[in-house]
């Protein structure tokens, strides 16, 4: 008695990573991101200080597997946004949210952070940090206490328990902006030109 060949999805290609780590590798490699997550404190205004309250030894969100003040963006997992974007900070936010490498996650914390919060009719506020940067999880309150803050960190972890690989980095899947619209061009590259002859001798210049 034959048996009958079974045909298999073809998995989604991930270049090396496709290679190496089989689909079942994505619950591992989602419980160690879910459970190490190095924050970058971007705190703007009094947000900030329940921040530091959420970090100090009554709330102690390190027992969440978060560990605060990374030594900078480029160490750093998760970014939380905390305080009143102004439209001369917003370029400095998106610089260093591009220098993060991926997987990174963004938390808006605030209502400062989420809307503008009560400056959002000023000239001079930026409406809200996801016009600039993707965010995935919105801590409401002005300024919320550091318990919303946990909660807040409890929601990102459940949705990097639930991540899929091949959605969040697969061609066109997801909704996160591709690498190409995140770069906004601030820190544009010098211009390619042939190294010349160097000053004369005597030359002050």
């Amino acid at each position: 008695m034959g048996v009958n060949p079974v045909d298999l999805p073809e998995p989604q290609r991930l270049g090396v990573l496709s290679r190496l780590a089989p689909e079942p590798m994505k619950v591992v490699l989602n419980w160690g991101r879910r459970y190490s997550l190095w924050v970058f404190n971007f705190g703007l205004a009094c947000c900030a200080i329940e921040f530091i309250a959420a970090s100090m030894a009554r709330h102690d969100f390190i027992r969440l597997g978060v560990i605060p003040f990374a030594p900078g963006p480029r160490q750093a997992d998760l970014m939380i946004v905390s305080g009143t974007v102004t439209d001369k900070m917003a370029p400095a936010v998106k610089r260093l949210y591009e220098q993060m490498p991926e997987p990174k996650y963004v938390i808006s914390f605030g209502a400062c952070s989420n809307c503008g919060g009560p400056y959002w009719d000023s000239y001079a506020v930026t409406k809200g940090v996801d016009q600039i940067i993707p965010v995935d999880v919105y801590v409401p309150g002005c300024p919320p206490r550091p318990e919303a803050l946990l909660q807040g960190i409890l929601k990102l972890q459940e949705k990097i328990a639930r991540e899929s690989l091949g959605e969040r980095y697969g061609h066109g899947g997801g909704t996160r902006p591709s690498t190409e619209a995140l770069r906004s061009g601030l820190v544009a590259p010098p211009p390619a030109s042939e190294p010349g002859p160097g000053p004369e001798r005597g030359d002050d210049r």
